[in-house]
């Protein structure tokens, strides 16, 4: 574990949680029922993944403990499955697929991840699946653009051993 990879990983870990409590100020989240979107909230949490699966589990808690702060444990425990997604992404990169791809497969799975995580909530199966599944999935395929680009921009910078 070299120390660049950790002030990555205390990089992102503080845009995850800084850019949801700044975002929801100035008025930058769309919210529809139990679905939120927050611009570019996924970004951080996307980047991880080309850190070690541990880092990007962390990312993604950091990203939990920001919405936390600010749009409550509704949003906050969806938040919380972007530690599982992150680190499901960065193994598959571990394991020679594309950022791209990995980002790609791991879709799904964060849009099911969320609409399972709000029935405890007391949100109908609609609400579930198709306000939160649905949003999510629109929302991370837009994420994923702006994550791409950033990656390739800030290629040079990132650890050599990626």
């Amino acid at each position: 574990m070299s120390t660049k990879m950790m002030v990555w990983a205390a990089l992102l870990t503080a845009l995850a949680i800084v850019i949801p409590m700044t975002f929801a100020n100035i008025g930058l989240v769309i919210i529809l029922g139990p679905f939120t979107a927050t611009l570019a909230s996924h970004v951080p949490v996307m980047i991880s993944m080309l850190l070690t699966p541990g880092f990007a589990f962390v990312v993604g808690l950091g990203s939990a403990l920001g919405f936390l702060l600010i749009l409550g444990q509704v949003v906050a425990a969806r938040a919380a499955m972007h530690a599982v997604v992150a680190a499901t992404g960065s193994i598959l990169i571990t394991q020679g697929m594309t950022f791209r791809k990995a980002l790609l497969v791991t879709l799904p799975l964060h849009a099911l991840l969320e609409s399972l995580v709000v029935l405890p909530f007391g949100y109908n199966l609609y609400q579930a699946v198709v306000v939160v599944g649905l949003g999510t999935a629109l929302h991370h395929g837009i994420d994923m653009l702006i994550a791409v680009w950033v990656a390739k921009v800030i290629s040079p910078l990132l650890p050599e051993n990626l």
